[in-house]
C-alpha cells in the first residue's frame, strides 16, 4: 500500500501545483523554461503513475475490503462510464461536448473514479479512485476561481466544429468498447461484464 500511496502523492502533487501555487508554477516556468518544467513534470507525472501502477497491483494480492458494493451498482458503473471515453477525447477535438462540459477531461476523470468507487471496495480502490475524484473535483474548483480571475492560458487548438462531436462520440464509444470487451482484462485482469 506504501507504494500506492507514494505514486498518488507524486502523480497527484505535480498535476495541484496549479492548485496550491500557481505563481511558483509560473517562477518555476520562468526559471526553468517551458520545456524543462514539462520535462520535470512529465518525469515526475511517469515516476508517480508507475509507482501508482506497482503499488496497485501489490494491493491487490492482499485486499482490505472496506465494503462490498451491490451487483447493481455495476451495472451503474458501466453507465457512468459511456461518456468518459468521448469526454477524454473532447478538448482535441472541440465541439459543442467541449463547449457544454467546459473541461471535459476533469468530467471524465470525475465520472471514471466515482464509476469505480461504486464497483469496487477494496482500501486500494478507494485510496486510487478516491484521490483522483478528490483532485479532479479541487482541480475543477481551482480552475474556475483562476478562470475568474483571468490566470489561466488558453492554448490555440483546433477549430470547433460539429463533425468534430461526431468524430468524439463515434470513436470515444469505440474506445469503451475496446477497452470493455478486451482491453480492461488485458491491462488489469478484471472483465467489467463477466
Amino acid at each position: 500500500m506504501t507504494w500506492l500511496i507514494l505514486g498518488l502523492v507524486i502523480f497527484l502533487g505535480v498535476h495541484s501545483v496549479s492548485i496550491v501555487a500557481p505563481a511558483a508554477r509560473e517562477r518555476w516556468l520562468a526559471k526553468m523554461g517551458e520545456g524543462g518544467w514539462k520535462g520535470l513534470y512529465s518525469l515526475l507525472a511517469f515516476v508517480g503513475l508507475a509507482l501508482i501502477v506497482w503499488g496497485y497491483g501489490q494491493a491487490r494480492f492482499d485486499p482490505v475490503y472496506l465494503y462490498t458494493p451491490p451487483t447493481g451498482l455495476r451495472h451503474l458503473s458501466a453507465l457512468l462510464m459511456l461518456p468518459v471515453f468521448p469526454l477524454l477525447l473532447a478538448p482535441y477535438l472541440p465541439g459543442r461536448i467541449k463547449t457544454l462540459t467546459r473541461h471535459p477531461m476533469l468530467v471524465a476523470t470525475k465520472l471514471w473514479a466515482l464509476a469505480h468507487l461504486l464497483a469496487n471496495g477494496t482500501l486500494a480502490d478507494v485510496l486510487l479512485f478516491g484521490g483522483f475524484l478528490a483532485w479532479a473535483v479541487a482541480d475543477r474548483i481551482s480552475v474556475k476561481r483562476r478562470e475568474r480571475a483571468g490566470q489561466v492560458r488558453v492554448v490555440p487548438g483546433l477549430p470547433a466544429s460539429g463533425l468534430n462531436d461526431a468524430i468524439v462520440v463515434i470513436a470515444g464509444l469505440a474506445l469503451y468498447g475496446l477497452f470493455v470487451f478486451w482491453a480492461h482484462a488485458w491491462l488489469f485482469g478484471v472483465r467489467p461484464f463477466a
